[in-house]
């Protein structure tokens, strides 16, 4: 009788104490992410290539078992890239209890839900923006894999001015936080050549109403035009100058998706875009090689910079919660995350206390009509 009653005590101690140390999101059989981005709209495309790297990756962990026995839910909600949405989404997603919020589209929409992530101390994790405000000061819960808008914003200025000699530059810019977070890094860097822009032009976020900006900064002889915003305004933009004979060299940042952006140009115009991912099928990563065989199986010939993107973040983030094995906790994960050092592996990944962003490396895509520009 009293072994019996023993046993009956440790095993209600033992589940007992399983609850107690369950994290929220983590079952035995699970693990819970929230996912919310422009899936309808004029950002879409850049939703739904997200999702879809990073779906590919998710569904292939698991095919094979998962981690630690762990199925990878991503729970996917479309937020249209509107702030509001957004926030509606993340009170969605955390009432849900998902382990982290993941791969999240917009400089906007993230701006939006800081104070949710400060309040709840939600793990943030790989959203698909280069803003500062998720940079500095360092925050433990945002981990970030791309390049800064900072970092693109020199790589385009050193490309206009130092190597082309450019002079009269426009600034075309979203009427949002996203249009903010960009421009004052492109008046910094114009500052140090000695330059300001020659005319800015502001326009309404998930608009391609972009006649008045063309009307504005048409008349002004200009070199070149930096544009912060979506593909669809952009591509409108340049079409339609280049039709009234208004032929600027255009650059832009990561987050128009210059595949989106190069098949919606009807002329041979000259754009260039920095970038933040390697071109896939030019890219030596030797995870590069493992996300086009595994896009081919998932029926993607043709696979992009987003969708590389998205199963980059499905990728790093597996790899982080395998590290805690059985033990998945926030944690260890974060804990884990700060160690995270793939130079020797896969793919040049750094991350440490001090540094929450994996990556550095830029690259330069060009439109065919500036292919010429090509180093």
């Amino acid at each position: 009788m009293i072994k019996r009653k023993f046993l009956i005590f440790i095993q209600f101690t033992f589940l007992f104490t399983s609850n107690c140390l369950a994290e929220q999101g983590v079952s035995s059989t699970t693990i819970k992410l929230g996912m919310s981005n422009a899936l309808t709209g004029p950002a879409s495309q850049l939703g739904k290539e997200l999702h879809k790297g990073s779906k590919v990756y998710f569904d292939k962990i698991n095919r094979n078992g998962g981690i630690s026995g762990r199925k990878i839910d991503l729970i996917s909600l479309d937020d249209g890239y509107e702030p509001l949405k957004t926030i509606a989404n993340t009170h969605q997603l955390i009432a849900q209890e998902v382990f982290a919020l993941f791969g999240y589209v917009g400089t906007p929409t993230s701006h939006a839900i800081l104070s949710i992530l400060k309040q709840k101390n939600t793990l943030f994790l790989m959203p698909f923006t280069g803003a500062d405000f998720l940079r500095t000061p360092e925050h433990k819960n945002i981990f970030n894999l791309r390049a800064s808008y900072q970092q693109e914003a020199k790589l385009q200025l050193d490309f206009l001015i130092k190597e082309k000699g450019f002079k009269k530059i426009a600034l075309v810019i979203q009427a949002d936080q996203f249009g903010l977070a960009a421009e004052k890094f492109f008046l910094h860097y114009m500052k140090e050549f000695n330059l300001t822009p020659t005319v800015t032009s502001r326009y309404r976020r998930n608009s391609d109403d972009i006649s008045q900006v063309l009307s504005t900064i048409k008349p002004k002889d200009l070199d070149a035009v930096i544009f912060v915003g979506t593909y669809q305004p952009l591509a409108k933009l340049i079409n339609l100058g280049f039709e009234q004979g208004f032929t600027p060299f255009y650059t832009t940042l990561s987050f128009i998706s210059s595949a989106d952006l190069y098949s919606r140009l009807k002329y041979k115009s000259r754009v260039m875009v920095s970038e933040v991912m390697p071109e896939p099928t030019r890219c030596s990563w030797k995870i590069c090689y493992q996300f086009i065989a595994d896009m081919k199986k998932a029926g993607i010939t043709q696979p992009n910079r987003v969708q590389l993107e998205g199963y980059l973040n499905a990728y790093i983030f597996s790899e982080v919660a395998k590290k805690c094995q059985a033990m998945l906790t926030k944690t260890c994960f974060i804990n884990q995350f700060e160690q995270l050092s793939l130079r020797d592996k896969t793919i040049p990944l750094q991350y440490s206390n001090q540094n929450h962003q994996g990556l550095q490396q830029l690259y330069r895509s060009f439109s065919i009509g500036a292919s010429k520009e090509k180093s």
